[in-house]
């Protein structure tokens, strides 16, 4: 096979293409734990796809709700029409959903609930008459997806770098990674809430009454799994409260169970104001998002004109017949197997067999809560990111698929794991690292 002529064509994301189509690692097929190679070689999913196949692939219910409502209903206007599934799914998610957050906005992708949930926080307070609340505030590492408001408020430096044109008005928090005092921390670090902190500074620095929103999340996971500390979470809520700000979740890669309660709001025991969520949501099947906002808020866009249109925002596949029915199959597999609360049965076990290879060569720090993980190396000099890569190719090589993002191996695998499976993927771990070389 000419690989460069049959793959070339295509260009990938976050993807070093070069290397990829001279040496592609191609999926052909799927079934509940597993990925199998043109070749027929199986390969354990330790990372749920893209962290969002939690009930394993191929589920028979979703499927079978897909292929039933693409022969019904393939598409339905998303602007002044509806169609029943819409309205079904929504009802069923806020039964789910923590606080008071009883209201659904749908979109088609976590990069679009951010941007989603950033407009929506900005015109609720131009509706209730602050329409100097115009900062946003994000955070040092954050992941928001790939839009231009989620990149302002992201602040992962590679993603940002070749975009000057971001938002403006935006600030970030200090990230909470502290590998000096929290290396090795078995789940939520000891030290850090002090952290938080640095919002009330912030607020006060831009004035109170110009702060709109503040965006988080609960577990950083694209930047290298980053547990919060220990109240952290706590006092960002407080001081939202004390300023009138937002708070904003960004439960993209956190909801649907990833930490044993359907959501890290649930875990964590905090209620934000808006909550952002795809991944999950359609197990990967369909492509989805889902914006969740509070009684107060949904009450502020509505228009004493009954015809009037309550917000200019919307997307031609909001609520798509097919994401919809994904969806419900979804969580009713949730549901009948309680994979939203499966995590926390497995949680002890994947943590001691984590911190098993905390031995290992150019290890330097494994973090964990509920079922993902993270294997921090210490980088080769000079060549950051290096390492960890070589762990993912070899690890892929001995049939596990994890993920990297710089020198952190990041592990999340989906929620109907067996603790024979998580051996495997610790066994072979262990090997590879073993293996590595300076």
């Amino acid at each position: 096979m000419d690989n460069n002529n049959t793959l070339d064509a295509y260009w990938m994301g976050y993807t070093a293409n070069q290397h990829f189509k001279a040496h592609p690692r191609l999926l052909e097929k799927a079934k509940g734990m597993y990925y199998w190679t043109p070749e027929g070689r199986k390969i354990l999913d330790a990372t749920a796809g893209l962290w969002c196949v939690n009930a394993g692939h191929n589920r028979e219910k979703i499927v079978t709700a897909i292929q039933q409502q693409a022969a019904t209903l393939d598409f339905a206007p998303a602007f002044q029409m509806g169609h029943p599934k819409a309205f079904e799914l929504a009802k069923k998610l806020v039964a789910i959903t923590p606080g008071n957050l009883n209201h659904v906005f749908f979109t088609n992708s976590g990069s679009e609930s951010v941007d989603t949930a950033l407009k929506i926080a900005l015109a609720y307070h131009q509706l209730t008459g602050e329409g100097r609340r115009t900062r946003l505030i994000g955070r040092e590492r954050a992941y928001h997806g790939v839009n231009f408001g989620g990149m302002s408020v992201g602040g992962i430096a590679v993603n940002r770098k070749l975009f000057p044109n971001l938002l403006a008005q935006v600030d970030h928090l200090p990230h909470t990674h502290d590998l000096a005092r929290n290396q090795f921390s078995l789940g939520v670090p000891v030290y850090g809430a002090d952290k938080a902190d640095r919002l009330e500074q912030i607020v006060q620095l831009h004035d109170p009454s110009t702060v709109a929103a503040v965006i988080i999340e609960p577990v950083a996971g694209s930047t290298g799994v980053l547990i919060p500390p220990a109240d952290y979470l706590q006092r960002i809520r407080e001081i939202c409260d004390q300023y009138g700000v937002l708070l904003i979740f960004d439960e993209v890669i956190t909801g649907f169970g990833r930490l044993g309660k359907p959501f890290a709001a649930d875990y964590f025991n905090i209620s934000p104001d808006i909550m952002v969520t795809a991944k999950g949501l359609t197990n990967g099947a369909v492509p989805m998002g889902a914006v969740f906002v509070s009684d107060k808020i949904y009450s502020a866009f509505r228009q004493d004109d009954p015809m009037a249109i309550n917000f200019y925002h919307g997307y031609t596949y909001s609520a798509h017949p097919l994401a919809c029915a994904a969806a419900i199959g979804t969580l009713e597999t949730y549901q009948e197997e309680n994979l939203l609360y499966k995590a926390s049965e497995l949680a002890e076990y994947w943590q001691h067999a984590l911190h098993s290879l905390a031995d290992l060569p150019y290890v330097i720090d494994i973090r964990n809560l509920g079922l993902v993980g993270a294997i921090e190396l210490e980088p080769r000099k000079n060549e950051p990111n290096k390492r960890a890569f070589r762990v993912y190719l070899d690890m892929f090589e001995q049939g596990v698929l994890v993920r990297t993002t710089g020198d952190v191996i990041a592990l999340s695998p989906p929620l109907i794991i067996s603790k024979p499976e998580v051996d495997q993927i610790i066994i072979t771990l262990r090997q590879v690292l073993k293996q590595l070389s300076s």
